[in-house]
C-alpha cells in the first residue's frame, strides 16, 4: 500500500496532502518523485541543489522537501513561487513534531537556489529569512511598534524622526531615536498623563517622568538607567528643533513648538557621567588584561585536544570504540529515520537496498566513562571557532563587525622597497567608514591561514556567502567570508550572539582551573581596549596606535587606554632619568657639611612667631617684618 501510494503521487495521479506525505509515502519518495518527473528545469533545480557547500545530509532534506512542495501543490517548479514555499513551510510544521520543528529548516536551500536561478519575480528578497522577517521597517512602522495613542503626537513623532532621518541618520540610529523619543518620553507620559495631548508638559508631569525614566527595572530589582543623558538630550534636542524648525516652517511645526521642559542645567552631568564611564570601563581593562594569557592558552589548549579527539573518532568509526589519552569512548550509533534499522539503509519500492547520504560530521557522538553524550563534532567546531576569535580580535584589536566582515578578499601583500613582502589584512570601513590596513604578525597569518584551510579542506574554495547585518537590517553582497560555517541547509556568516554565546562559555571553563574567571566574561569589546592599552603603554605613538584602532580623533584612542599605577611610576622614573642624563655631572655634587647646613638655615629663617613666610629665601622683606599685614604669611 504504501509503495503503490508513493508511485501514484511521483507519477500525480492523486495530490495528497502534506500530512500524507509525511506519514504514508517510502523513505526514498523525493528519489521516485524526481525519476517520474521528466522536467529539465527540475533537473537544473537538483544540480543546483547538489553542488551548494553544504552538509549531503542537509542537500538529501532539501531534495525531499522540494519533492513534497511539488506533489503536494500539483505544480511543476516553474510555478513554485516564493509564497508557495512559505506556505508549505507553515504546512510542514504544523504536521511536525517538536523536536522537528526545532532541527528542520524548510526550504532556505530552495529558495537560495530558484533565487540565483532568476526564477523569482523582480523585489524578492533574497533569503528566506528576509521574507519571513522582513528588513528594514518604515519611520512610521517603527513609530506604530510602541502603540501611540494620541493621533496628533504619532504624527508629529512620524515627521520629526523622518526629518531628522533624512539628514544622514543611519537606520540604527533611526531606531535608536524612535526608542528614546516614543517609548522612553511620550509612551511614559501618556502612561502618566492620559489627557496631555501636546509638548507642553507641566512640572509635575515632567518630574513624574524623571522618576520613571532614572531606574530600569530589572530581574535583582530597579536600578539606575546608564544612558539616562543620551535620553535627555535626545528630548531636549526634540523641543529645541522643532523651536527651530517653526521659524522656518510655521504652518508645520509652528502649532508644537513650545518651551523645553528639560533645563540646560540637566545635561551638564553628561560629561562627568561619560568620565565615570570611562573609569569603569578602564577598571574592567585592567581586571581582565591580567586574564588574557591563561584565556589565550585555555582556547588553544581545547582546541588543539578536542580536534585530535575528533579526528580519533573518525578513524575508529568502524569500531566499537577507541582509546584517547588513557580514556575509552564508545560510538553512539546513527538514529535511522523513520524507523528503520540502523544497520540497513531504506529500501526502494522495489526492494533494493537505497545509500542515504551520511550524516553530518557535526552529529558524530561518543560516550565517555561516566556515560556523558559528547557531541564531538560540534564541541570541536565551537572550540575552533573560540580559538580564532579570540585570536584575532586579540592580534588585531579590530570591532566584532569588522573581524566578522573578514573576507578571503582581505588578505593582501605589500612589497617594501627592500623586497621584503609584509602580510597585510585590510579592514572595510565600518563605523567611522574608513579603510584601513594592519600589518600581520606570524602570529595572526597562522590564525588566517587555518580560517582558509577550514574551509578550503572541505571545499575547493570558500564560498561566496550573504551576511546579514541585524543593526541596519540588510544582508550583504556574496562575499568569501572567513568566519562562515554550515548550521542548516545553507551557509552564513557567525552572529554577534554566538560569539558573545562561545567567549562566556570559554571564560565558565576556565573558572573551574582559575578561580579569578568566576563571574567573569569577556566581551569582544574588551580585546579592542586591551589591545588599545598594550600598544600605547609598550612605547608606540599614540596617533599610529589611532591609525590602526581606526579611530578619527586621538581622544578617542586615549579613552581606550586603561592606565595602571605601575606604568605611571615606571614611566616617571623614566623620564627623570632621561632628564638627568641630559644635564651636566657639575649639578650633581656631593653634599658637604656647609651644603646642608645652609639648606636647613633656608627653612630657619624664614620661621616667624605665627607660623612660616611664603616668600622666596634671600628676598628682602617690604614690610618690615610686619607679618600680620602681609599675604605671604602662613599661619
Amino acid at each position: 500500500m504504501t509503495s503503490g501510494l508513493s508511485w501514484l503521487v511521483a507519477m500525480r495521479v492523486i495530490v495528497p496532502s502534506v500530512r500524507t506525505l509525511r506519514r504514508d509515502v517510502v523513505t526514498d519518495f523525493a528519489t521516485i518523485f524526481l525519476a517520474c518527473q521528466q522536467d529539465r528545469l527540475l533537473d537544473q533545480v537538483i544540480e543546483r541543489i547538489n553542488a551548494a557547500p553544504t552538509a549531503a545530509y542537509q542537500k538529501h532534506k532539501s531534495r525531499t522537501d522540494l519533492a513534497y512542495m511539488l506533489a503536494c501543490h500539483a505544480i511543476p517548479v516553474a510555478d513554485l513561487t516564493p509564497g508557495a514555499i512559505i506556505h508549505f513551510g507553515l504546512e510542514l510544521r504544523a504536521v511536525s513534531t517538536a523536536r522537528e520543528k526545532f532541527e528542520r529548516q524548510i526550504g532556505p536551500l530552495i529558495w537560495q537556489v530558484l533565487q540565483t536561478m532568476g526564477r523569482f519575480p523582480h523585489g524578492t528578497p533574497v533569503t528566506l529569512r528576509l521574507a519571513r522577517q522582513g528588513g528594514r521597517k518604515t519611520v512610521e512602522e517603527l513609530v506604530d511598534y510602541y502603540g501611540v495613542k494620541n493621533i496628533g503626537m504619532r504624527q508629529l513623532m512620524i515627521d520629526y524622526i523622518s526629518h531628522r532621518a533624512s539628514l544622514g541618520m543611519d537606520y540604527s540610529s533611526v531606531r535608536g531615536l524612535t526608542c528614546n523619543l516614543v517609548r522612553n518620553f511620550w509612551c511614559v507620559i501618556e502612561g502618566i498623563n492620559p489627557d496631555q495631548d501636546d509638548l507642553d508638559l507641566g512640572e509635575g508631569t515632567y518630574e513624574a517622568w524623571r522618576q520613571e525614566v532614572d531606574t530600569v527595572r530589572t530581574p535583582d530589582g530597579p536600578k539606575p538607567r546608564q544612558g539616562i543623558w543620551d535620553l535627555l538630550i535626545a528630548v531636549r534636542a526634540l523641543y529645541l528643533d522643532i523651536q527651530t524648525w517653526a521659524i522656518e516652517d510655521p504652518a508645520r511645526w509652528g502649532a508644537w513648538a513650545t518651551r523645553c521642559p528639560v533645563p540646560a542645567i540637566a545635561s551638564r552631568g553628561y560629561s562627568a557621567g561619560r568620565r565615570r564611564l570611562a573609569e569603569r570601563i578602564a577598571d574592567r581593562t585592567r581586571v581582565r588584561q591580567p586574564l588574557l594569557e591563561h584565556l589565550v592558552k585555555h582556547v588553544t589548549l581545547e582546541q588543539e585536544r578536542l580536534q585530535a579527539l575528533r579526528s580519533a573518532a573518525q578513524e575508529s568509526l568502524n569500531e566499537a570504540g577507541f582509546d584517547f589519552r588513557g580514556t575509552h569512548y564508545r560510538h553512539i550509533p546513527e538514529r535511522s529515520p523513520r524507523g528503520r534499522s540502523p544497520q540497513k539503509g531504506p529500501r526502494t519500492s522495489r526492494g533494493a537496498e537505497l545509500e542515504m547520504p551520511p550524516r553530518p560530521d557535526r552529529q558524530l557522538r561518543v560516550l565517555n566513562p561516566a556515560g556523558d553524550v559528547i557531541n564531538v563534532g560540534e564541541e570541536e567546531e565551537h572550540a575552533f571557532w573560540t580559538w580564532a576569535t579570540v585570536e584575532v580580535l586579540r592580534l588585531t584589536g579590530i570591532r566584532q563587525e569588522e573581524m566578522l566582515e573578514l573576507s578571503h578578499l582581505s588578505v593582501r601583500q605589500y612589497q617594501r622597497s627592500n623586497g621584503e613582502l609584509v602580510a597585510l589584512l585590510v579592514i572595510t570601513p565600518s563605523k567611522t567608514d574608513r579603510e584601513r590596513v594592519i600589518p600581520m604578525s606570524p602570529e595572526l597569518l597562522h590564525v588566517i591561514a587555518q580560517l582558509i584551510r577550514r574551509h578550503t579542506d572541505v571545499l575547493e574554495s570558500i564560498p561566496p556567502v550573504r551576511r546579514w547585518d541585524p543593526l541596519e537590517r540588510q544582508y550583504s553582497d556574496p562575499l568569501p567570508y572567513l568566519f562562515q560555517r554550515c548550521t542548516g541547509p545553507v551557509r552564513g556568516v557567525l552572529s554577534a550572539t554566538l560569539i558573545s554565546k562561545l567567549l562566556r562559555k570559554a571564560c565558565s571553563r576556565a573558572a573551574k582551573h582559575r578561580s579569578e574567571f568566576d563571574g567573569l566574561a569577556f566581551t569582544p569589546h574588551d580585546f579592542r581596549r586591551i589591545f588599545a592599552t598594550d600598544l600605547v603603554n609598550n612605547g608606540l605613538p599614540v596617533h599610529i596606535g589611532a591609525a590602526l584602532l581606526g579611530h578619527a580623533s586621538l581622544q578617542t584612542t586615549r579613552g581606550y587606554v586603561a592606565v595602571f599605577d605601575e606604568d605611571v611610576v615606571r614611566h616617571y622614573q623614566m623620564h627623570i632619568a632621561r632628564r638627568r642624563a641630559l644635564r651636566p655631572h657639575h649639578e650633581y655634587p656631593d653634599l658637604t657639611d656647609d651644603d646642608w647646613a645652609e639648606f636647613e638655615e633656608h627653612f630657619d629663617k624664614r620661621k616667624v612667631e605665627l607660623g612660616a613666610c611664603g616668600r622666596p629665601y634671600g628676598t628682602p622683606c617690604a614690610h618690615e617684618h610686619a607679618c600680620v599685614r602681609c599675604p605671604m604669611l602662613h599661619v
